[in-house]
């Protein structure tokens, strides 16, 4: 290995590590909030891909069904809910959100041309179909389960995850797919040599983690979430509903999962389960980071990023596996300085 490969390799480590660090924030913000270890988040990156590979290619997404029906079991349920209550008051908004709204972007998709519109316009249309279900996700497998063990919580993401799946299978199909480039070219700095895409990879990544950041640290929403990550039952106390923070991250989640899915789709083609493998390699960069730490989250995202890339060069048929076994000294050294911890506490 000479000096051009090690640089052409960290260049390759530290675009997947960008989009590692973005899963990273995902899965310890829905953990932080709910204590849901959301193994579907995957599936978000998967479904983005596609959805905008079927509206380039002029088809309807399977995606807008899977918003329809997702969307009428979530009203379903939230009218057995009010009528069981007796509050009506949120029913209309409801109603808009999980009926009307997917309805309207299904006859949006189905008599109107959209595969001669800017890159741009496909790109909000695919968030504006696969975003929604973060929340629809959330209101049908988690909130009846706010309460449960974090045991129990993690074998229905398990289930959630298998039935995203075999969803994506049902209206992706099983061929692979890519997207055009953003843009293409390359710039070269020295020996190093940087695709365009590669580059927007990197900054979109940084901007999102920068706007999240922002919307922490300034905003009441995301000043909410950061309560009921700290103190679930204060954030309760405080006027703070628990249905709402959980919807707002796995909308957040879900938003990360399909930009993500979106940004590497030119890169490398994306199959109906691919998300799965990419998810589980930002969960380890979570776990790095204790499921609780963004900073240390991001840092074990680009480590990870680049020990797959340069284990790609020098044992390619164990790069997954060098990858997972980062996870074992890790849990080793956190189980060495921790002390056990109830549930309730």
């Amino acid at each position: 290995m000479n000096l051009d490969i090690a640089l052409l390799l960290a260049q390759d480590g530290i675009t997947n590590g960008a989009i590692y660090a973005l899963l990273a924030l995902a899965l310890v913000l829905a953990f932080s909030v709910t204590r849901v270890i959301f193994i579907p988040q995957g599936e978000f990156v998967a479904y983005g891909a596609l959805t905008l590979v079927a509206l380039q290619a002029g088809r309807l997404p399977g995606t807008a069904i899977l918003l329809i029906l997702a969307g009428g079991l979530v009203a379903c349920a939230e009218l057995i809910t009010a009528a069981r209550k007796r509050r009506w008051q949120r029913v209309p908004a409801m109603l808009a959100w999980n009926v009307v709204y997917p309805w309207t972007l299904f006859a949006l998709l189905k008599f109107v041309s959209i595969q001669g519109l800017p890159m741009a316009v496909q790109i909000a249309l695919a968030l504006a179909i696969i975003v929604p279900l973060g929340p629809m996700v959330y209101r049908l497998a988690f909130q009846p389960l706010a309460d449960a063990s974090v045991l129990m919580l993690l074998i229905v993401s398990v289930a959630v995850h298998v039935v995203m799946v075999g969803l994506g299978l049902l209206v992706f199909g099983a061929e692979g797919s890519r997207t055009p480039a953003f843009s293409d070219g390359t710039f070269t700095l020295g020996t190093l040599t940087a695709s365009a895409q590669s580059l927007w990879v990197i900054g979109c990544s940084l901007l999102l983690i920068v706007a999240f950041s922002v919307l922490f640290d300034r905003t009441v929403y995301g000043k909410a979430l950061r309560a009921t990550a700290i103190n679930r039952l204060g954030a309760r106390l405080m006027g703070i509903p628990a249905e709402f923070a959980g919807k707002l991250s796995f909308f957040l989640c879900a938003l990360i999962g399909a930009v993500s899915g979106i940004l590497i789709a030119p890169i490398t083609t994306i199959y109906y389960d691919t998300g799965f493998l990419i998810g589980l390699k930002g969960f380890v960069a979570a776990i790095i980071g204790g499921l609780a730490s963004y900073p240390i989250a991001a840092l074990g995202a680009l480590l990870v990023g680049l020990i797959e890339s340069f284990s790609s060069f020098w044992a390619s048929a164990y790069k997954e596996v060098i990858v997972f076994t980062l996870i074992i000294p890790v849990l080793l050294w956190r189980s060495l300085r921790t002390h056990y911890v109830e549930d309730d506490e």
